[in-house]
């Protein structure tokens, strides 16, 4: 139908531009703004203050967007669904310190894996996601976890099943390293997977076995908090 097919058209291009900031970006101009989207400044204009009427974007007085409150707000709704925060929070920062690297929680959405938590490290150089990030699942130690742990089938998930932890060197990005393991809650149900990562260089094999025990013990803490049992 010519209705929903448009209808669809907008909510696609209304969200394009708001995945047009980054995190450096603290306000983007209508120009940059079409640039980012491939949308024509008229009709991103348009959005924009569409946008703007549910505070997700804010006019500033020079005619720049900035992100708006509202995102915030979801944001905050989306995180409060796990009830996870007060735990997993001090977790991630003691396991990057003991480790020196960036340390994360990962869930599954659909065929996507969203960084739900996230403590960077404090090295110069370091691996930064964001919270809220989507990456793939078929990449990366943290997405190769889920997958097995949700029941995906061939050698490599089987061997992740059997192990249980799963590292990377270069698979999503050659510069990035990684090291997964689940978490659990209510049983046997799989949250998620907890993650380190790091430039590669400094993934050796006797820093992959050290970040595992490190993992592991946090793994245990977190699951066992949310009622789960660490296989």
């Amino acid at each position: 139908m010519p209705g929903n097919s448009s209808g669809v058209v907008a909510v696609e291009r209304a969200v394009s531009l708001l995945e047009a900031f980054s995190e450096l970006d603290y306000s983007l101009t209508l120009g940059e703004l079409a640039r980012r989207t491939e949308l024509d400044k008229s009709t991103a204009l348009r959005i924009a203050r569409s946008l703007a009427k549910s505070s997700m974007l804010i006019r500033n007085d020079d005619g720049s967007w900035r992100l708006g409150p509202k995102l915030v707000r979801l944001g905050a709704l989306y995180q409060s669904t796990f009830k996870t925060s007060a735990v997993v929070e001090p977790l991630l920062a003691e396991i990057s310190d003991a480790s020196g690297e960036s340390a994360a929680i990962y869930v599954r959405e659909g065929d996507a894996r969203v960084c739900l938590h996230r403590h960077d490290s404090t090295q110069s150089i370091r691996h930064t996601a964001r919270i809220g990030d989507t990456l793939p699942l078929d990449r990366g130690a943290p997405g190769r976890v889920i997958l097995a742990f949700s029941g995906a089938s061939g050698e490599i998930y089987d061997q992740i099943r059997e192990r249980g932890f799963y590292a990377t060197h270069g698979e999503r990005d050659p510069q990035v390293a990684s090291i997964a393991v689940p978490v659990f809650r209510d049983g046997h149900k799989l949250f998620g997977s907890m993650a380190l990562t790091g430039p590669t260089p400094r993934f050796t094999d006797e820093a992959i076995s050290k970040n595992l025990q490190i993992l592991q013990v946090a793994a245990r803490k977190l699951s066992a908090a949310m009622g789960g049992d660490p296989v």
